[in-house]
């Protein structure tokens, strides 16, 4: 009998040294084995926070676990990249965020406590285009009108954006910059805040994701006068594009991504990459899409990285040229 227990006992003691060398070989093999926390660097609603709990919910089906997505927002995505960024490198943190926090908040915000391009990069959840945006009774009723009512009146016109560090802060100042206008800059706490003042006349003008000014736009509320795309949306092709009006070069996109902890394994990265993707693919993610005039990120976790550092490298660009200094 002893000798049968001492047998089971190194059998089971041979499995276990088994699976634990398994696992160190290849992290993912058994990854995820429990929940996932997906913290969003944004308060609850608009287009990031959407985007990652209709895509996690697909990950979860296909990965067997739950991904838990938990809005910790503040200074400009910095509240949520930081506590991802000094998290534990395993998987089972995560990060869904817009462009800034990764690629250009630490240009704009003197306490900083990570680095943006140590993020292992994930995915990409989705790409929106951004569309120029007038209040209703603005004088200039064409994009062109505008460019000649901005050269004559500058400093004059008021522009709206989340804030300093967003896309459509960004894009606004490209837009400056290559037609040589001059706008004064409102900065508001969210697109929703920014977009009643434009319905109440506050301000005049702001670049914004086009789902949510399309409806506006068609309601008559609020005028698409050009969008920051290379080539016209299907959905409004009476609208011209920014090289249609002579602004080539300010074309922009708000996009979203999912990214891990710096040294999170390569392994545990495809893996995620995988799920992420066939999520992108499903209909039902499609469907979601369409509806809030999203279009669908992916690619491989090499491709991304190439896509978010080229973003950071122009931004920063446009920012350097702002002047403006760390706040």
């Amino acid at each position: 009998m002893m000798r049968v227990l001492l047998g089971l006992s190194l059998a089971l003691t041979g499995t276990l040294f088994a699976a634990a060398a398994i696992a160190q070989a290849d992290p993912a093999a058994d990854y995820p084995n429990r929940p996932v926390r997906v913290i969003v660097a944004v308060a609850a609603g608009g287009g990031i926070d959407t985007a990652t709990r209709v895509l996690t919910e697909h990950v979860r089906q296909r990965l067997g676990h739950p991904f838990v997505v938990e809005n910790r927002g503040g200074a400009a995505g910095n509240v949520g990249a930081d506590i991802v960024f000094h998290s534990k490198p395993d998987g089972y943190t995560l990060l869904g965020s817009s462009l800034s926090p990764i690629t250009i908040n630490h240009l704009l915000y003197k306490n900083v406590n990570f680095d943006p391009a140590a993020f292992e990069p994930v995915a990409l959840m989705s790409r929106i285009p951004n569309v120029l945006v007038v209040r209703q009774d603005f004088p200039a009723r064409t994009a062109k009108e505008l460019l000649d009512y901005l050269k004559a009146n500058p400093g004059k016109v008021s522009y709206a954006s989340p804030g300093a560090g967003t896309a459509a802060f960004l894009t606004t100042e490209l837009f400056m910059q290559i037609t040589g206008t001059k706008m004064l800059h409102v900065p508001y706490k969210g697109t929703a805040p920014s977009l009643n003042d434009l319905l109440a006349g506050h301000v005049d003008v702001t670049i914004a994701q086009v789902g949510a000014v399309h409806p506006l736009h068609k309601g008559g509320k609020m005028r698409i006068l050009a969008t920051a795309t290379d080539r016209r949306l299907e959905f409004m092709n009476d609208v011209p594009t920014f090289s249609e009006v002579g602004v080539p070069g300010a074309e922009s996109e708000t996009w979203n991504a999912i990214s891990a902890p710096p040294k999170t394994s390569a392994a545990i990265i495809a893996k995620l990459n995988s799920a992420f993707n066939d999520a992108l693919s499903a209909p039902e993610v499609k469907a979601r899409y369409r509806d809030m005039y999203f279009q669908a990120g992916g690619g491989n976790p090499a491709e991304v990285r190439k896509f978010v550092t080229e973003d950071a490298v122009r931004w920063a660009k446009v920012i350097r040229a702002t002047g403006l200094q760390p706040e």
